[in-house]
C-alpha cells in the first residue's frame, strides 16, 4: 500500500514543473495499471501496514479513484489549453487522489473520518476555482456546510465508540449498542448526507451544475461512494438497532428516488438532469444497504462501481456538448446527431448503461438490489417498479432530446469529437461493460 501512496505523493512536485500536464496524466494511468495487478480475490484484509490495509471493497474503490482521476486530466484539456492555473489544478487533483486513497485504505474509523473530511477541501477548490458561474461560491458553501453539519455528530459518535470499545479498527467491531438511538443516528447521518439521501440532497445538484468537468467527475464518480463505503463499514456496529429502525431509511430512499426521477423529467439543463439521476440511483443503494442482507450488500457495491463510471461518462458527454455550443441547455443542444454523428453512439451506449441495460455493471447491481428489497418486504415492489420505469424514462428523455429534433440555428458543422474525447468515453464505457464478465469481483466480497 505504501508504494502506491508514495507514487501519488511524489507526483506533487512533478505538478509544479512547466509542461508536466501530460506527464502526470501518463503517471496516473501507469499507477492505475500497476494497481490492477495487486487484486486479491478474497474478502480478507491484506497488504497490512500500520493503519492501512485493503480488502476487496477497498480495492475496487481505490482503483475507481485512480481511474477517474486519470480520466479527469484527460477531460480537463481546456484548462491546459487556456493555461488556466494548470499547476494549482494538478496539485488539487493529486492531493484529492491522495486523500481518497488514504480514506479507502484506512483500517481505523477515526483515520477514515479524518481523510473523509479532508477530501472535501480539494473538491471545494476545484468547484470554486474552476467553476463556470458566479453561483459556484454558493454551491461550495452548500457542499461544505451540509457535509460539516452532518459530520460533527459522527465525530462525537466515534469518540463514544472508542470510549466503550478501546479500539476503532474495523475487524474489532462488535455489536453492543443495540439500544443507543443517538449513536445510531450520529454514525449514520454523515454518510446519508454524503450519498446523498433524499431530503438532504440539495447540495449535490448545485455543486454539480457549478463544478467544472473534473469536479463533476470526481463528485459523481467517487464522493458519492464515500457514503456507501462508510455505511457498509459501520453497519456491523448497529445491526441490532438497525433491524428495528432501518425501515425509515428504506422508505425515505424509495419514495425520494421516485420523486427525484419525476424532477429529472422536467430538467432542461443536461448536467442538472444527470446530477438528479445520481440521487435517484444512490437512493437504491441506501435502501439495499439498509436491508442488511447479502444481496443488498453485493448489489450496492456493484451499483456504486457501475454508477461511478457511467455517471462520470455522461458528465463528460454533457461537457463535450457544452464546449462546442457554450450552453448546457437541452433547447440549444438539440439535434446533435446531425453535427456529432459519431458522438451519438457514445450518448447511446452510456445512456443505455445509465438505465441498467445489459451488459453494464448497473444491471448486475440493480437486479441484486431488487432481489434484496423484495426479499425484505413485498411492499417495496410497487415503488421499485416506478423507480425502474422512470429511470428509463428520464434517460430516454435526455438521449432523445439531445440527439434528435430540429437543431439550433447557431450551430455549424465542424462540431464532431476529437480523438482525446473518444478515448475518454471509451475508457468509461469499456470497464463498465467488461467488469460484467468478471462480476465475482464486485459480488462476492463479503
Amino acid at each position: 500500500m505504501m508504494k502506491f501512496m508514495f507514487f501519488i505523493f511524489f507526483m506533487i512536485p512533478l505538478s509544479f514543473m512547466s509542461n508536466s500536464y501530460w506527464l502526470v496524466h501518463f503517471m496516473l494511468f501507469l499507477c492505475s495499471f500497476m494497481f490492477m495487478f495487486v487484486v486479491q480475490p478474497t474478502w480478507l484484509f491484506n497488504y497490512l501496514s500500520y493503519f492501512m490495509g485493503m480488502d476487496l471493497i477497498s480495492y475496487g474503490l481505490i482503483l475507481l479513484s485512480l481511474w477517474i482521476c486519470s480520466l479527469m486530466i484527460t477531460a480537463s484539456e481546456s484548462i491546459y489549453h487556456y493555461n488556466y492555473s494548470v499547476m494549482f489544478f494538478m496539485l488539487s487533483l493529486i492531493i484529492l487522489l491522495l486523500m481518497l486513497f488514504l480514506t479507502f485504505s484506512s483500517l481505523n474509523l477515526f483515520y477514515f473520518y479524518v481523510f473523509f473530511e479532508s477530501s472535501l477541501i480539494p473538491t471545494l477548490f476545484l468547484i470554486v476555482g474552476w467553476g463556470y458561474q458566479p453561483e459556484r461560491l454558493q454551491a461550495g458553501i452548500y457542499l461544505l456546510f451540509y457535509t460539516l453539519f452532518a459530520s460533527l455528530p459522527m465525530l462525537v459518535s466515534i469518540f463514544y465508540l472508542y470510549n466503550n470499545m478501546f479500539s476503532l479498527n474495523y475487524y474489532m467491531f462488535i455489536e453492543s449498542f443495540s439500544f443507543n438511538f443517538l449513536f445510531y443516528l450520529g454514525i449514520l447521518f454523515a454518510f446519508l448526507v454524503k450519498m446523498p439521501m433524499f431530503l438532504v440532497h440539495l447540495w449535490l445538484p448545485k455543486a454539480h451544475v457549478e463544478a467544472p468537468i473534473s469536479g463533476s467527475m470526481i463528485l459523481a464518480g467517487i464522493m458519492l461512494k464515500l457514503g456507501g463505503y462508510g455505511l457498509l463499514r459501520v453497519m456491523k456496529l448497529i445491526s441490532l438497532i438497525g433491524m428495528k429502525l432501518n425501515f425509515v431509511w428504506v422508505v425515505i430512499s424509495l419514495l425520494g428516488g421516485f420523486l427525484v426521477s419525476l424532477i429529472c423529467l422536467r430538467q432542461v439543463d443536461m448536467k442538472s438532469l444527470i446530477a438528479y439521476s445520481s440521487v435517484s440511483h444512490m437512493s437504491m443503494v441506501i435502501a439495499g444497504i439498509m436491508t442488511m442482507n447479502s444481496w443488498g450488500y453485493y448489489g450496492s457495491y456493484a451499483l456504486m462501481i457501475g454508477h461511478g463510471l457511467c455517471s462520470s461518462g455522461l458528465f463528460c458527454l454533457a461537457n463535450i456538448s457544452y464546449e462546442r455550443s457554450g450552453s448546457r441547455s437541452l433547447f440549444v443542444n438539440k439535434g446533435m446527431m446531425n453535427f456529432m454523428p459519431s458522438m451519438c453512439l457514445w450518448w447511446f451506449l452510456l445512456s443505455s448503461s445509465n438505465m441498467a441495460a445489459p451488459f453494464s455493471l448497473n444491471l448486475l447491481g440493480e437486479i441484486s438490489l431488487l432481489n434484496s428489497l423484495i426479499g425484505w418486504s413485498w411492499f417495496t415492489m410497487f415503488m421499485l417498479a416506478l423507480l425502474s420505469f422512470f429511470s428509463a424514462a428520464y434517460t430516454l428523455y435526455l438521449y432523445s432530446y439531445s440527439q434528435h429534433g430540429e437543431f439550433y440555428s447557431g450551430m455549424y458543422s465542424s462540431f464532431n469529437g476529437n480523438l482525446r474525447e473518444f478515448i475518454l468515453l471509451m475508457l468509461h464505457w469499456l470497464p463498465l461493460n467488461v467488469l460484467f464478465l468478471k462480476s465475482e469481483l464486485s459480488m462476492f466480497w463479503i
